[in-house]
């Protein structure tokens, strides 16, 4: 079975490295009749293709800026950042295998036996964050009056940014898509007509304590999926360098029980590969790889300029509110 850990120490750029990856996947999934890993493959040349076409993300993050700019008039007094990104290779593979285990044990722990090989690849056309977008607002603190609560009015502006981000942009050539959530007695900020179209994990976070808006939207100009991410600063902090940063170890802890305990060696050939190649990622010392453009003294002190481990950025602009020292009523 190969792994993407076998491609990683060759001094080769991350378009080779998929390049090379996605053939042999393909030839040894063709060789082994294996559909789950012909999928894994066709993944992979997803990600090829935005890194080799990107004329595409021209037109998208022109788009997508003008929202942008309607923020920049609308909320003078916010502060602001617009960022988008491809998703890094590292964590679009963790992804995949993760998909799949997860559905595997889900499976098994509600009917007692193992999905089919057709089943699993069916779950696996769920992808659509390959392209994100991140809009993380802040409220100064000279804007913040006696006896306000700053989370609140952040929280506030967030759900009112939200509320217009759908029709803003289905103006432009998007198409809001229909979330997996559930809004049964919701009470947050989003107005019923876009409820359908978060996942709204400011009102219920993950269990890491995660939280953040999630809306996907079909691009129909450039014929792709991209999602979008609002969060205060606060919530951004948490999941960048607080605690939900540190969960996937907690993860990755979980997923050793799930082997031990539920789904032993041998008995799934899908949750065994996908485990497998999982876990030589959570393991992986980044200092010793060799990859063009990428550089790491440890796991925490990386130079990455190729979008190796971190999404490459795609859209960074910053807004600063244009009254820091002023009171604004």
């Amino acid at each position: 079975m190969i792994t993407l850990n076998d491609y990683l120490y060759n001094g080769d750029t991350v378009l080779k490295i998929l390049l090379r990856y996605s053939s042999d996947l393909k030839a040894e999934a063709v060789e082994n009749k294996n559909s789950v890993d012909l999928a894994h493959s066709n993944f992979l040349i997803q990600i090829i293709e935005l890194l080799e076409h990107t004329d595409f993300l021209s037109s998208q993050s022109q788009r997508i800026k003008e929202f942008y700019l309607y923020m920049t008039q609308k909320y003078p007094f916010l502060a602001f950042t617009f960022k988008g990104r491809i998703k890094s290779l590292i964590r679009a593979e963790e992804k995949f295998n993760g998909y799949i285990l997860e559905y595997i044990y889900e499976y098994y722990k509600q009917y007692g036996k193992f999905p089919s090989e057709a089943e699993i690849k069916n779950n696996l056309n769920c992808f659509r964050d390959l392209i994100a977008y991140r809009i993380v607002i802040s409220l100064p603190q000279c804007h913040i009056h006696e006896g306000q609560n700053r989370e609140e009015q952040e929280q506030g502006y967030l759900y009112e940014i939200a509320n217009v981000l759908p029709g803003f942009l289905e103006e432009k050539g998007f198409s809001p898509q229909l979330s997996d959530g559930t809004y049964e007695n919701y009470n947050g900020g989003l107005s019923f007509e876009n409820q359908s179209y978060y996942r709204d994990y400011v009102q219920t976070p993950r269990l890491s304590g995660y939280r953040s808006l999630h809306i996907t939207f079909y691009d129909n100009l450039t014929r792709c999926y991209t999602e979008v991410q609002l969060r205060t600063k606060d919530m951004d902090d948490y999941a960048e360098i607080g605690d939900a940063n540190h969960f996937g170890y907690e993860k990755g802890q979980e997923l050793n029980r799930t082997r031990n305990d539920i789904i032993k060696p041998g008995e799934c050939r899908y949750f065994d590969e996908a485990y497998e190649r999982l876990v030589k990622l959570q393991e992986l010392d980044l200092s010793k790889v060799d990859v063009n453009m990428f550089k790491a003294y440890s796991n925490h002190l990386i130079n990455d300029g190729c979008g190796f481990f971190r999404g490459r950025q795609i859209l960074p602009f910053e807004h600063l509110s244009r009254f820091q020292n002023d009171l604004i009523e």
